[in-house]
């Protein structure tokens, strides 16, 4: 259950703010569907703007990273930071962009080893080898 109120196309309608975002949003994805994230994210307007710009910036312009390898990133980092929500709408984005059960598969192995290996070197508090600063 939300802890803000998920604001409806009617509630929108009645903000210009609100509705000028979801309006984007829709024209961007290509699709009638605004997700819960941003209907949740509306109740402060200019969060909700400021974080869909930057979505636009970080996410969907063009860039050295692929959008499917960006997706992958963003499912790594929600998983290491317990984000069910944002884990489940990357992994959806991500097989829209043509993401394969064998590099999901793949994926969640890098994702399981990097959170065993960050673990034991945490807890080892394994010194930084000089080799890897930068000079």
């Amino acid at each position: 259950m939300s802890t803000v109120n998920l604001w409806s196309d009617e509630d929108a309608n009645n903000d210009p703010a609100v509705k000028a975002v979801f309006d984007d949003i829709r024209i961007v994805r290509k699709s009638d569907f605004v997700n819960n994230f941003w209907r949740a994210l509306a109740n402060d307007p200019i969060q909700l703007r400021q974080v869909w710009e930057q979505v636009k910036q970080v996410m969907m312009a063009e860039g050295e990273l692929s959008p499917l390898t960006r997706e992958l990133i963003y499912i790594a980092v929600s998983t290491a930071n317990g984000c069910s929500y944002c884990v489940h709408s990357h992994t959806a984005s991500a097989r829209a962009k043509g993401m394969t059960n064998q590099q999901h598969a793949e994926l969640l192995s890098v994702i399981g080893l990097a959170s065993r290996t960050n673990a034991l070197a945490t807890a080892l508090q394994v010194p930084v080898d000089p080799v890897f600063d930068i000079r």
